[in-house]
């Protein structure tokens, strides 16, 4: 028997225009923990929709082996049958349903047809909490668990389906620093017990932390695969980037101008429920200044700055200045014509149109460039955006694709583009 509870060999996936995946080699040891690095675009997400069953067998080359079979999932279902179980960033659980429900979603425990055998339910759900040391009830409502919690949740259904191979897509990005560690725990813990999991991460430091052996993709290719011990920082981003790296992090001497932006008071209350969710915030930017905001979840950064564009909440007290200037921004397209960008952390929901393509997408708060007397100028439009998807290298076969049809790394980087193009004063 193999020492490999996965293989992926020589992994080939095409786009229209575009090869996603390009030769890519890839194997996770029985009861160890691999890390998948690479930049965005670099194919992680692709390689893992193939071995979900999300990209069917017939459109990709290449072989999944596991536990030395080989497989062909035909869709999702498939996988999970076979004992994968992979956990989005965006987690699937039905937020208004109970913990013990979402575990259960798709193979309740029944005591007679249509007839959902509650005890075993509770009971079974409280051992698979267990597993993850979560002490919640199992009858709490998913929604009334905090982000780390939840991701626990979708761990534990996960192992109660007798998964063997776990993927993590960027588990830790929405988690404050002890629920991160709490997470690695868990992980470090299971792996002991002989579950198997491949870990998608940009934070390399927990990569270093938690992995036994990383593979770095870069362009759709295996760059390299090694031993953890062999696995730098420095050689992570070198292999990622494909170029050495001066400074990883270079200190630039600069000299902030006046101030351009300046919040006062800021107080927001949510529409829904009247609550209030950013209490009495002040600050300035200044010109030539990247000024980072802080938080964990839930503490109102995304309201903070949903709230100053104009495309959230109700503004209870509080003034907006740019320039000195008094500003009263009720919607976006108020706040990008004063010159402000924004740049949403949810590009599905509030982002891009995902039927529109790349330059229809790079543009659409920008039409002003790209038009005469209302009247769009193809040419222009695609010019400008050509140029923003070349600077920030979108792969695509044409500015024509439709954005849903990119990498979340692509779609991520024509959202940028949108925010740049629009030349705001602040962004």
């Amino acid at each position: 028997m193999s020492g490999f509870l996965l293989e992926m060999r020589d992994i080939t996936r095409d786009f229209p225009g575009v090869r996603a995946l390009d030769g890519v080699t890839f194997e996770v040891g029985r009861g160890t923990i691999h890390a998948l690095v690479g930049e965005n675009g670099a194919g992680k997400s692709t390689l893992i929709k193939v071995l979900g069953g999300v990209h069917p067998r017939g459109t990709y080359g290449g072989t999944v082996v596991l536990d030395g079979r080989v497989q062909a999932f035909d869709g999702v279902r498939d996988a999970e049958r076979a004992g994968i179980a992979v956990i989005h960033q965006e987690l699937a659980l039905v937020r208004q349903r109970s913990v013990a429900e979402n575990l259960f979603l798709g193979a309740e425990r029944l005591r007679a047809p249509g007839v959902v055998d509650w005890p075993r339910t509770h009971r079974e759900a409280r051992a698979a909490l267990a597993r993850v040391g979560l002490d919640v009830n199992p009858a709490t409502r998913v929604a009334d668990l905090g982000v780390g919690a939840q991701q626990l949740v979708e761990i534990a259904r996960a192992l109660a389906r007798d998964a063997r191979l776990l993927v993590l897509d960027e588990p830790s990005a929405a988690l404050a620093g002890s629920e991160t560690e709490t997470l690695l725990r868990i992980l470090a813990d299971l792996r002991s017990r002989g579950v198997s999991a491949i870990y998608i991460s940009h934070r390399l430091g927990e990569v270093r932390r938690i992995a036994d052996r990383v593979t770095v993709l870069r362009d759709g290719r295996t760059v390299c695969t090694d031993d953890i011990a062999a696995m730098t920082e420095e050689r992570m981003v070198r292999s990622m980037v494909g170029r050495d790296l001066a400074h990883m992090y270079p200190h630039r001497e600069r000299e902030p101008g006046e101030a351009v932006l300046a919040v006062e008071g800021w107080t927001v209350e949510d529409p829904a429920d009247g609550r209030v969710v950013v209490r009495d915030v002040s600050f300035e930017v200044r010109r030539g200044e990247i000024l980072g905001i802080a938080g964990l979840v839930g503490a109102g950064r995304t309201e903070l700055v949903m709230s100053l564009f104009g495309a959230w909440g109700r503004r209870r007290a509080g003034t907006l200045r740019l320039d000195g200037r008094a500003l009263d921004v009720r919607a976006p397209r108020a706040a990008i014509a004063h010159g402000l960008g924004l740049v949403t952390e949810d590009r599905k929901r509030y982002g891009l149109v995902p039927g529109m393509d790349v330059k229809q997408n790079a543009t659409l708060a920008s039409l002003r460039r790209v038009s005469r007397a209302g009247v769009l100028d193809h040419p222009a439009e695609a010019r400008l955006a050509g140029r923003y998807a070349s600077e920030l290298r979108v792969r695509t076969p044409s500015l024509e694709k439709r954005v849903r049809d990119l990498s979340g790394g692509n779609q991520q980087k024509v959202l940028i583009a949108r925010g740049l193009l629009a030349e705001p004063r602040v962004l």
